[in-house]
């Protein structure tokens, strides 16, 4: 006995030693949306994420560099998934969604940070904040509560900002950051938000649209097309769970459910692919997964999600631990 429990107990201690990165990937999606899990890919060589707590988004810079945006402020990724830089502190901390642009030869990430009731928008190079923008008391509305949740930008630099967490007006700002106009209202009919969630540029269309997660509207989660005036052209897509962003390639857009699966949608609004499905109740729509429970290719309560030039994903979960997950397109 006395020989025999060292053994067990350096067995355990191997075991538990090994790290939740070194699973196997797996391979999710169907036809030419088929993707492999890279495990590992994000966290610290200790194998912990280097994170903290997650409720943003993802975007990607022309170098393929990767930011997501976490309760700590910003944390930049190479494509192999080490961090190369990091924007951290009050002034970039809790941004809830992210969208990146090319202005002058320069690159410029907006976003809308709901906690702190405002819109930014700072350098990539540098992270110099060359714009704030407040609730615009010009529109004339008597707001208790602003909460902005998606932040999108037309081609001719004007602004869309949602306060998809209070009102769910969405208010348009021109370049500069002067108000404009805004429209939308609370609610669930037709043309009304229930948690105008997450929006993007639709670039599918020409004239760009607007694509707006109506992330709470009954029955289930739909998508919906306004056009850049405000107004309303159709839905889009309805029972989708909690769609809470949208991000677009080509043809293509990604749509993270928080449910835990992310769904990817054709040009004719069609779903064509789900990945990630979490089978379990319990463990989608759910921000208290530790790391140690993490399943390789099963999503929790997903957030964000962005596409590098070569087809791949990036895939954040609203989750306690900070996850972030690469998924390489499969070419057939």
């Amino acid at each position: 006995m006395n020989r025999t429990l060292p053994l067990l107990t350096f067995s355990l201690a191997f075991v538990l030693a090994i790290p939740a990165w070194s699973a196997d990937p797996v391979r999710m999606g169907c036809g030419d949306m088929t993707f492999d899990t890279v495990p590992g890919w994000g966290l610290r060589a200790d194998g912990n994420s280097p994170l903290g707590p997650t409720h943003g988004g993802v975007v990607v810079d022309r170098e393929g560099n990767i930011y997501t945006s976490a309760q700590a402020g910003v944390f930049v990724f190479s494509p192999e998934g080490a961090v190369v830089h990091t924007y951290l502190g009050p002034e970039y901390a809790n941004i809830h969604d992210m969208e990146i642009r090319q202005e002058d030869g320069e690159e410029y990430i907006y976003g809308a940070r709901n906690k702190d009731a405002e819109g930014i928008k700072f350098r990539v190079r540098g992270g110099d904040i060359v714009l704030k923008l407040p609730f615009p008391q010009e529109s004339g509305l008597d707001l208790k509560k602003f909460s902005p949740t998606a932040i999108t930008v037309a081609a001719n630099g004007d602004i869309y900002l949602s306060d998809g967490y209070a009102s769910n007006t969405i208010f348009v700002f021109d370049k500069t950051g002067t108000y404009l106009r805004h429209f939308g209202t609370k609610g669930n009919g037709l043309k009304e938000f229930n948690t105008a969630h997450g929006m993007t540029l639709d670039t599918r269309y020409e004239p760009n649209r607007l694509l707006i997660c109506d992330r709470n509207h009954q029955p289930k989660g739909r998508l919906l097309h306004y056009d850049l005036e405000g107004n309303f052209i159709e839905e889009v897509i309805t029972g989708l769970g909690m769609p809470t962003s949208v991000a677009i390639q080509g043809d293509y857009v990604s749509v993270p459910d928080l449910h835990g699966r992310l769904v990817i949608l054709n040009k004719t609004n069609t779903i064509i692919a789900v990945l990630g499905n979490n089978p379990d109740p319990a463990k989608g729509r759910s921000f208290n997964i530790p790391q140690s429970e993490w399943v390789e290719g099963v999503f929790s309560g997903t957030h964000g999600s962005y596409w590098d030039k070569d087809g791949n994903l990036y895939v954040q979960d609203w989750n306690v631990s900070g996850r972030l997950m690469k998924l390489v397109r499969v070419r057939k």
